[in-house]
């Protein structure tokens, strides 16, 4: 038995890598999340079961222990179990968790890499994270830590020249405000909603600003003056 870790990318199904569709190829069961798209799914034999453990944020369908719980079942009755999540399962993924639970069941694993939306999606667009003698630092955080941490262990003092916040926007009026203790109220913005899926938005704004603006999810924040180099680009794209 072997279950499969996968990323699923940052939306578009086109994303996902060769590696990833190979072992869904061959997959007896696909347990998968919210973020994956469900376009993915038709990788897998018709045969295969597919199963639904959301993730979705406030709409949590199963907790992290049990799905955990349900890899462990599913592995114990298949031969190849994959897990799809979206993005890349170790970038807030929580496919550490996973794995340290297959760990302790004695179940062999292989993670195959994917390509975070913090990465993706504003490379899709044409927006560069980094850019010489703009940004040569990237800093990627959760907008959204574990509650029963005693304290955030998000440092915003020592964030690189482009902070990308991922799961951010319930939280975006304290983020920006921690935020702007170290950095100006005019530093430029951009959210990428469903970034690379067909109904992807762009919404442009300030820290100052951005917080009072409309924002649907699932959405990123970028963070820095990547943003005003990009606006260039978005309106040549235009």
């Amino acid at each position: 038995m072997v279950v499969y870790l996968i990323g699923a990318g940052p939306g578009d199904a086109d994303l996902i890598t060769l590696k990833a569709v190979k072992a869904l190829n061959k997959a007896d069961v696909v347990l998968y999340d919210y973020l994956a798209n469900e376009e993915i799914l038709a990788h897998a034999p018709e045969t295969a079961e597919r199963i639904y453990v959301g993730k979705k944020a406030g709409e949590h369908y199963k907790t992290q222990d049990q799905i955990n719980e349900l890899i462990i079942a599913q592995a114990e009755k298949h031969e190849n179990v994959v897990r799809l999540k979206g993005g890349d399962p170790f970038v807030f993924g929580r496919g550490g968790e996973e794995i340290l639970a297959l760990m302790e069941h004695d179940i062999k694993f292989e993670v195959i890499p994917g390509v975070t939306s913090a990465i993706g999606a504003p490379t899709s667009l044409g927006l560069p994270v980094t850019h010489r003698a703009v940004a040569t630092s990237v800093t990627i955080v959760t907008g959204h830590e574990d509650p029963t941490k005693p304290e955030s262990q998000v440092h915003w003092d020592y964030t690189a020249d482009t902070l990308i916040i991922l799961m951010g926007i319930g939280n975006i009026k304290e983020n920006t405000a921690e935020i702007m203790k170290y950095r100006s109220a005019d530093t430029p913005v951009c959210v990428v909603e469903s970034g690379t899926l067909p109904d992807e938005n762009l919404v442009f704004g300030t820290l100052g600003d951005i917080s009072d603006k409309k924002i649907n999810t699932p959405a990123i924040m970028i963070i820095g003056d990547v943003v005003n180099m990009y606006k260039e680009i978005y309106e040549y794209q235009r």
